[in-house]
């Protein structure tokens, strides 16, 4: 008889993550939906609100560098626990705000950092040592997990806030991140399988004690010096740069005002934030899927200039179907270039590199989604519409497409800076 195989904990440790990861970007995700509200009750401008957003998604990023950093010299599982712990304590604190500099010190400051510190830069990390085969598989389902957390957060969000008031629904949201999803990730994440004598997924040859993979993290790290001196890490930032300036900040932080403001019920926008979230899910699993079979360089040239297209098409959307079929187009790219962007940056510098360098990189992004979110803003109070931005966006979007194929995917270490020449 056959023994049946054992599920490898990798998997485990995945599965948390992911409630973890989804937890969180649901909570970043929801300070559109507030927007409105506040400026019922409070009186706030656009610009001002539109501010605090872009703070938020600044100081997101600038956590990426430090928090990876911590998760690879101090192991992610701490880095994610004392996360979450930040991240609910700020959103509770979201629903007492009374001042504009209360929003700006809440949602601005406690929740983007919380928020950093369950994003890519740890959980590439964690995935990076659990995963050596099936890692864009891996990295895609806690991607779709962040996207899933949109579809879950932002209509829940939506709803208590119809219901109960804005404030309610901020309460909420932190009571339960704090009861329900904290004790997960403490209890199932782990830093390393040798930790536990076992080998990453997919992984070949003799298990390494934990002395000996701690001998080869240190061998094996890239600095960002060493970094910053190969053409990949500058094209990875750029690309992801424009990531976060098409995506978190113009269409995240301003689609629901945008809809609104087009004859939209909050209801139609939230719904089709659904759709969004619900396609970032299936094109995010599906992006790593490919580029496990078919390459990563190719595919995220295409993600962008797919996403330059549906911005031009969101232009032209004029009824309820043709919101919710841009909604499935925009999501179905949304998240799918995090698969190839961090699968690129594991192979090019090495699984123990992973969660300092992506900081970086997910720190381009946040740049590129602080910007959106304020430029976004600010074009809205001078000309009355959001079209000159969103224009900027497809534009940013096929110049992404073509910086894409210039990454080389071949493994460096310290290389010397130089033009790459893109190979298959």
């Amino acid at each position: 008889m056959i023994a049946p195989r054992r599920l490898h904990p990798a998997w485990i440790v995945l599965g948390a993550l992911t409630v973890a990861m989804m937890a969180a970007s649901g909570l970043r995700a929801v300070f559109g939906v507030y927007i409105k509200p506040m400026e019922a009750e409070f009186g706030w401008s656009r610009g001002a609100l539109s501010g605090a957003a872009a703070i938020s998604l600044l100081l997101l990023g600038a956590a990426g560098p430090f928090v990876g950093r911590l998760a690879d010299r101090w192991g992610p599982r701490r880095v994610i626990v004392l996360a979450l712990l930040l991240l609910g304590v700020g959103t509770m604190a979201s629903a007492y705000v009374q001042q504009l500099w209360h929003v700006y010190v809440t949602a601005g400051l406690f929740m983007a950092l919380g928020a950093g510190g369950v994003a890519l830069t740890t959980g590439s990390s964690v995935i990076a040592r659990w995963f050596e085969g099936r890692r864009g598989l891996a990295i895609g389902i806690a991607a779709g997990g962040m996207s899933a957390g949109q579809l879950i957060v932002i209509p829940l969000a939506q709803a208590i806030t119809f219901y109960s008031g804005w404030r309610t629904s901020y309460l909420w949201l932190g009571v339960g991140l704090l009861v329900l999803v904290l004790p997960l990730a403490a209890w199932l994440i782990r830093n390393n399988p040798e930790d536990r004598s076992l080998r990453p997924y997919g992984a070949t040859g003799a298990t390494q004690t934990a002395a000996q993979a701690a001998a080869a993290q240190a061998a094996g790290r890239v600095s960002v010096s060493e970094a910053a001196q190969t053409m990949p890490f500058w094209l990875l930032l750029a690309t992801f740069f424009v990531c976060g300036y098409t995506s978190n900040g113009m269409v995240l932080t301003h689609f629901m005002p945008h809809a609104l403001e087009h004859n939209f019920t909050a209801f139609q926008a939230s719904a089709a934030l659904g759709v969004m979230g619900a396609m970032n899910v299936v094109g995010t699993m599906a992006s790593g899927w490919i580029c496990d079979r078919f390459g990563r360089r190719g595919p995220l040239a295409t993600y962008y200039f797919l996403r330059g297209v549906s911005l031009v098409f969101l232009l032209y959307v004029w009824n309820v179907p043709s919101l919710h079929l841009w909604a499935a187009i925009f999501g179905l790219n949304y998240i799918s270039t995090v698969p190839p962007t961090t699968t690129l940056t594991a192979n090019i510098y090495g699984r123990f590199s992973v969660g300092e360098l992506s900081g970086w990189i997910y720190f381009a992004h946040q740049v590129g989604a602080a910007l959106g979110a304020a430029l976004a803003g600010w074009i809205f109070e001078w000309t009355g519409s959001y079209s000159p931005a969103f224009v900027s966006a497809a534009l940013m979007g096929f110049l992404a497409a073509g910086l894409a194929l210039m990454i080389r995917e071949d493994p460096i270490r310290a290389r010397p800076l130089q033009p790459a020449v893109a190979t298959t």
